[in-house]
């Protein structure tokens, strides 16, 4: 046993019982909108939780946190931040990170007037050290101090972005397509594929190719996001966004479905609507400039869209808004 296990060991005998931790208070005010699917902290060792829920003030997120606990997030919508020590982890759509509670509280809020959509992976300690023995030197250094039980920072900094693979397992987790005598086992080997995906960090010199590919169709699906942002109303065609990042259209509209689960049309689309809402929002154009300005010529197609997307006409954004209708 390491000197860290030894002396924690020591402190922990001489600390008064205290009752059972739970996170269900946490969630209180969202109520259906956590929904544990499987899997118990204290008992299997790890619990794959659902959140969809939207949050009229800022939301205590740190309160669901398990002393003892790395938990992975998978955010697919809204935005929320988790802080401790002199680091901070800022989650925005699509993207994933993890963080450790020893037995202090961390800091985190999810932030008002959102709609959140994430998953969590909570898995204890004992757990990660039982399943990932072995694998010490290629853990992210967070992760490897938790399974020590040694003093370290408590959350992994930067967030990844979500693949459309990762974005599919999410739904795959909400709707296990194995028998319910089968799920123990399934969501366990779930559990623990994101684990290695996420947790190990390999030495900065030994980037895999596959590795190596996938970051580099990420760069490139970034600078795509630029290049549209740049000019919404009169965006570069799909063959000279191509030669702009240097490689054929027809692998650039591949590898963006990849990474994005959208194509470049509806993407685009997406940032068209979300620069129009914030137009609109800021008082600063009426419905056609706003129409315009994003480059939408006929009027009743910029509605329609603004209408899926919003669920209401531009006209009456943002007072109508499914979600500000329910307040």
């Amino acid at each position: 046993m390491s000197s860290c296990r030894l002396l924690n060991a020591a402190i922990q005998t001489d600390r008064p019982q205290t009752a059972p931790f739970s996170e269900a208070g946490a969630w209180r005010d969202v109520g259906s909108g956590w929904q544990p699917l499987f899997g118990s902290f204290r008992g299997a060792g790890f619990s794959v939780e659902w959140h969809d829920f939207f949050a009229k003030r800022d939301l205590d997120w740190a309160a669901s946190f398990h002393p003892g606990c790395v938990e992975l997030c998978l955010n697919l919508e809204g935005e929320g931040f988790v802080e401790g020590q002199e680091r901070r982890t800022d989650f925005a759509p699509n993207t994933a990170g993890f963080y450790h509670r020893q037995t202090e509280p961390l800091t985190a809020r999810r932030c008002a007037n959102q709609q959140h959509r994430f998953l969590t992976v909570e898995f204890s300690c004992p757990f990660l050290a039982k399943h990932l023995a072995g694998a010490e030197a290629t853990l992210h250094p967070v992760v490897r101090a938790a399974m020590e039980n040694c003093p370290c920072e408590q959350v992994s900094g930067a967030t990844v972005r979500l693949s459309a693979s990762q974005q599919q397992l999410i739904a795959t987790l909400r709707q296990p397509p194995v028998y319910a005598s089968a799920q123990p086992l399934w969501f366990q080997c779930k559990a623990l594929e994101l684990a290695l995906t996420f947790f190990i960090q390999p030495p900065a010199d030994a980037e895999m190719f596959c590795t190596r590919q996938q970051r580099l169709a990420q760069e490139r699906v970034e600078q795509v996001i630029f290049l549209l942002k740049q000019n919404l109303a009169e965006p570069p065609p799909l063959e000279e966004l191509g030669k702009k990042i240097g490689c054929s259209h027809f692998y650039l509209s591949r590898i963006f479905s990849a990474q994005t689960g959208q194509t470049i049309t509806q993407h685009l689309r997406q940032l068209r609507m979300e620069r129009a809402a914030e137009l609109l929002r800021a008082g600063e154009f009426n419905v056609t400039e706003a129409a315009l300005e994003v480059g939408y010529a006929s009027l009743s197609h910029f509605s329609a869209a603004f209408h899926e997307t919003f669920g209401c006409c531009p006209g009456l954004y943002p007072l109508k808004t499914p979600a500000q209708k329910s307040r």
